[in-house]
């Protein structure tokens, strides 16, 4: 059984989770042109790696942010977001 460890509630199977997808910096919906909203929307970077990821522990209903390295499905910490940038 695959783990995957809430950073509120620990460790939990993985059937108690849903994938909220990358974290990507959104442009401003007011400033940006067409092209680049729709690009924002509708592409996605394909490239295995290490990335990071929005989270959503079902149970509890706890969102936070898995840092995964995508190429070996290896996730490396998960911590909740913080706005300001600390982690």
């Amino acid at each position: 059984m695959k783990i995957l460890v809430c950073p509120i509630n620990g460790p939990r199977s993985i059937s108690e989770f849903a994938y909220g997808g990358e974290i990507r910096p959104m442009p401003d919906p007011a400033t940006t042109s067409d092209g680049d909203w729709a690009r924002y929307v509708f592409n996605r970077s394909g490239v295995a790696g290490v990335k990071l990821e929005w989270w959503c522990h079902t149970a509890s209903g706890v969102w936070f942010v898995a840092e995964r390295d995508t190429a070996t499905d290896t996730v490396l910490q998960t911590y909740l977001y913080d706005a300001a940038g600390r982690s």
